[in-house]
């Protein structure tokens, strides 16, 4: 799905329609020390074996895409538009 990069839409913030830069949002990396990941390395130690059986085939053949959509005034960021698709493909627009 194509997605322009720069939309005109309303911003909490600014309480007013303004103009917000779109990108695509991806999830940093995750922290080694956080109490729920020293959990479930804790509960994947063992004999060999994991916890959980590996999945033999995938339910879903697409992502969840979210975009993080920034106001050009205030700057104030904020996800949005999280479905399911393929591919995202951020384009500028034309008229």
């Amino acid at each position: 799905m194509k997605f322009p990069k720069k939309i005109r839409t309303y911003c909490p913030r600014c309480n007013a329609h303004t103009e917000h830069s779109v990108s695509i949002y991806k999830g940093g990396q995750r922290r080694a020390m956080a109490e729920g990941q020293r959990r479930y390395l804790r509960k994947q130690e063992g004999y060999g074996s994991k916890r959980k059986p590996e999945q033999k085939r995938l339910a879903k053949v697409n992502k969840k895409i979210t975009l993080r959509i920034t106001c050009s005034q205030c700057g104030y960021k904020r996800h949005t538009l999280n479905v399911r698709l393929k591919k995202v493909e951020l384009v500028e627009a034309t008229r």
